[in-house]
């Protein structure tokens, strides 16, 4: 059986989508440590970023920053921070966190939720500024 992100990637579980190609999707976090937190990940199911082959690799990189780059553009911050930690969703996945402070990614925080029609409007924000 899929797991949670490739059912979300396969739209099976609905998400604030905010891009995707043929072999990348990216999302709002539904329980974000900062408003826009998105997450970036492969379509294709594997469990760890490092074995991921190198042309995936780095085609996911390149991906993530057009999108690091339009939440920046449209969530105020000083820097949109990144995190691979990969243990809570056997699925390899890119967490980009808009930063005013270091505190901003630090994932032992309490998670924020917003209503979902801001959600919904930020993703297709985001979206639209993507390049």
């Amino acid at each position: 059986m899929a797991g949670i992100f490739a059912r979300i990637a396969s739209g099976e579980i609905p998400s604030y989508k905010i891009a995707e190609n043929e072999r990348f999707f990216a999302f709002l976090d539904i329980n974000p440590l900062a408003k826009g937190h998105t997450l970036v990940i492969p379509k294709q199911e594997i469990d760890y970023l490092f074995a991921i082959d190198e042309e995936m690799y780095t085609d996911l990189w390149l991906f993530a920053m057009k999108v690091a780059k339009a939440v920046k553009q449209l969530v105020p911050c000083i820097k949109v921070g990144v995190a691979v930690i990969g243990l809570e969703v056997p699925h390899a996945h890119i967490h980009l966190v808009p930063m005013n402070t270091m505190d901003d990614i630090n994932f032992s925080r309490p998670k924020l939720t917003f209503p979902a029609d801001e959600m919904k409007q930020l993703a297709k924000d985001i979206a639209a500024a993507i390049k």
